[in-house]
């Protein structure tokens, strides 16, 4: 009988850095944004050995590599990944971190350790923290540290497992320094499994799809768990009748030029006839924590309207209780909520009035006419929207413009608007900018910043100059941080601190970095700029000059009271 027995075993000896990267070529990652340090020259080392099956992209700060990965992430619903050193890089990357899990964006951050015996020793080797691990996973899903090259396989697997099952999020993994640097036999795994969504309960469905036949005008609210769900969404919403709104994750997931589709002040208009709400993939902020003076802790609504969740993280259904939870996937709980309703309304016999869609027609009106006077942020908004395409991308940032596009934008298709969600993280903007031109190269990509947010990462130039990444700033320049100044001079007698900046000329700090620059002051001049800038697909910086406090405050359409 022939020997069959393989000669050599299907792997390889190599470096804690190597093995890494094999792993995640392994799963499918094509992009790591990072800053090499001397911690992590052996896995850099590897990516540059491996550069033609994943490239790299250095920045030139470590929270830029994570925001870039999180933006990355947040514009396509794969993994974005980023390395930087331990203790110090990994604390400059954590505010990315947090925005991910506020997000639950899929992000990767791949770091270093203190060599293997000084760990947990506290003498001060270079760039230790007490303990690494515990301050991760403070904010990240889960973490991890790779002891072997040999575990880094599993390792990587795990935390690809991590990140994509359930509730995404970023998570984390260490190497101590000699382990990444040394050798040994290495056995690849093939590409994580990612288990499927559980199906939800047909008890729930059943009782939300009674709820649903029932209702004389629903409303569905979605978030950023439903991005990967348009089609069942919007499926759903046709056979029920129900406009479909969101504040910021779950722009676009229905087109808001959709006779269903709403802007999230045009809902709140509509909110007052509603008697049942879905949320899907949504914490719900928008109506039990901004609307009618409602900013106070809500464990269960009361009814009307009566609320249907479908959440994926059954824990969700504990910090804002439902009338009636579905725990599943988003995509999946609302096709089985539509063949419910679906085969409810077919059993019976007389005959159902159809939800009225005047009202929904009506407040869309209404809103979009209300919203005018938010000024000259609308008419800004109107330039971007009529230069990008139905799939361009629009990355926002905390400023005048960007609160302003929360409900002036209107949005069309899934993972086109990139926010911050929650976490409000000032400065996030144009750094995330950058990561989501990356993964979208063929794409137009328009980055909103206001004066303040953009120098927290004006570094980053720098990048876009020398990896060619063609994304367009629009940089809003009123010299302020314009809602602290505008919340100083009407709630605290007008006494300004650390509120109004004095900026260096922008357009000469774009030509030091080799970027083009524009500079404009109204709508009118910015439209031509803008449209020569989105199709030059090299990095362009647009300055639009804006009187200090000349901004119509938007907020009363983001917190609205009756």
């Amino acid at each position: 009988m022939p020997d069959i027995t393989p000669k050599t075993l299907p792997g390889e000896t190599m470096s804690g850095g190597m093995a890494i990267a094999s792993a995640l070529i392994a799963n499918g990652v094509d992009t790591v944004f990072g800053l090499p340090g001397a911690q992590m020259y052996p896995f850099f080392d590897a990516l540059q050995q491996r550069s033609d099956r994943i490239r790299t992209i250095g920045a030139r700060h470590e929270q830029a590599c994570g925001y870039m990965a999180f933006g990355y992430a947040r514009s396509t619903g794969r993994p974005g990944v980023f390395s930087v050193v331990p203790g110090p890089g990994v604390l400059n990357a954590s505010a990315a971190l947090c925005t991910a899990l506020g997000c639950n964006a899929p992000v990767l951050c791949v770091t270093g350790q203190v060599p293997t015996p000084f760990i947990g020793r506290g003498r001060g080797h270079l760039h230790e923290l007490p303990d690494q691990l515990a301050t991760l996973r403070g904010f990240v899903k889960w973490a991890a540290r790779i002891e072997r090259a040999a575990d880094a396989p599993r390792v990587i697997d795990e935390a690809f497992r991590q990140m994509l099952s359930g509730r995404p999020g970023p998570v984390a993994v260490e190497m101590a320094w000699d382990v990444m640097a040394g050798s040994e036999f290495v056995t690849p795994l093939p590409r994580a499994r990612i288990e499927p969504a559980l199906a939800p309960s047909p008890q729930d469905i059943e009782a939300a799809a009674h709820a649903l036949v029932a209702a004389r005008q629903p409303m569905i609210m979605v978030g950023g768990g439903a991005q990967h769900a348009s089609e069942a969404v919007l499926a759903l919403a046709e056979e029920l009748g129900a406009p479909v709104a969101a504040f910021r994750g779950g722009r676009g997931i229905v087109a808001e030029d959709h006779a269903l589709g709403l802007s999230s002040y045009a809902a709140f208009r509509l909110w007052p006839q509603v008697d049942v709400l879905i949320g899907i993939g949504s914490r719900l902020e928008m109506p039990y924590m901004r609307w009618s003076g409602m900013m106070k802790l809500i464990d269960r609504p009361p009814a009307p309207p009566h609320l249907i969740r479908i959440d994926i993280d059954a824990s969700e259904m504990h910090r804002l209780a439902p009338h009636t939870p579905v725990v599943a996937d988003s995509a999946v709980g609302a096709r089985a909520l539509l063949d419910a309703v679906k085969r409810l309304r077919a059993q019976k016999t007389d005959s159902m009035a159809r939800p009225d869609r005047a009202p929904i027609s009506t407040a869309k009106a209404e809103a979009a006419s209300a919203i005018r006077k938010v000024q000259p942020q609308m008419d800004y908004l109107d330039v971007i929207r009529a230069a990008l395409p139905r799939d361009g991308l629009l990355a926002e940032e905390l400023s005048q413009v960007g609160f302003a596009s929360y409900f002036g934008y209107p949005v069309y298709e899934p993972r086109t608007y990139v926010s911050c969600g929650y976490q409000g993280t000032l400065g996030f903007g144009f750094q995330t900018a950058l990561g989501v031109k990356a993964a979208h190269p063929g794409k137009p990509v328009v980055s909103i910043t206001g004066d303040g947010g953009f120098m927290f990462g004006v570094q980053e130039l720098a990048t876009a100059a020398q990896y060619n990444i063609g994304l367009v700033t629009l940089l809003f320049n009123n010299n302020a941080f314009g809602n602290v100044l505008r919340d100083q001079r009407i709630g605290f007698g007008n006494r300004v601190i650390g509120a109004a900046l004095e900026n260096p000329d922008f357009m000469l700090l774009a030509r030091a970095f080799g970027v083009e620059g524009h500079r404009v002051a109204s709508p009118a001049a910015l439209a031509p700029v803008l449209e020569q800038a989105l199709k030059s697909d090299r990095p362009v910086l647009i300055e639009i000059v804006v009187a200090q406090g000349s901004e119509v405050s938007p907020w009363e359409f983001i917190h609205p009271t009756r």
